[in-house]
């Protein structure tokens, strides 16, 4: 079976103070998306970079995850590291994702140039970072979601087909 890991980054949801509703936006949002059957890995982890390393390895490597999507982290702030802890963790870096998802966040808020989100690859795993507020996930994500499944196949994860609501883009057909 296929597994899609989804992170979500938070101090308060990982200590229960409010409901994660960003991650819950991600699983929505790929299942929406995504024709091919897959299982879920999800997580709630604070914002503790050796925490979310520790996280993001264990989904990559142990989970075998073709695919991880975190949520929040993502901004200036002191405990905003998951940028850090992702590029710490990846072999590759993908800077195209995370300048897209500006581009696209900066048609609908200004502050979109203070977004470090990233990119990168680990073994046969790609991971995407995206912020912490499910409208912007949905921005973020429509933006780059075209070019995830080819970019799975690059890396030898399974093939991802899409629904009709979300069309992926392979060269050649």
């Amino acid at each position: 079976m296929i597994r899609i890991g989804v992170l979500n980054i938070s101090d308060r949801a990982s200590a229960g103070v409010y409901e994660d509703t960003p991650g819950k936006a991600c699983v929505a949002l790929l299942r929406e998306w995504l024709a091919t059957p897959f299982e879920t890995d999800y997580k709630v982890v604070p914002d503790e970079r050796a925490v979310i390393e520790a996280e993001l390895r264990r989904m990559a490597d142990e989970a075998a995850c073709c695919l991880v999507v975190t949520t929040g982290g993502t901004g200036p702030a002191p405990r905003d590291v998951t940028p850090e802890a992702t590029a710490a963790v990846c072999e590759k870096l993908l800077p195209g994702f995370g300048e897209l998802m500006r581009a696209t966040s900066l048609k609908f808020v200004p502050t979109a140039i203070l977004s470090r989100q990233t990119a990168g690859v680990r073994g046969r795993t790609l991971i995407v970072n995206l912020p912490g507020r499910p409208k912007a996930i949905r921005e973020n994500l429509e933006a780059v979601f075209p070019a995830i499944p080819y970019c799975v196949d690059l890396i030898g994860g399974p093939r991802l087909e899409t629904t009709a609501a979300m069309r992926a883009f392979r060269p050649g057909g």
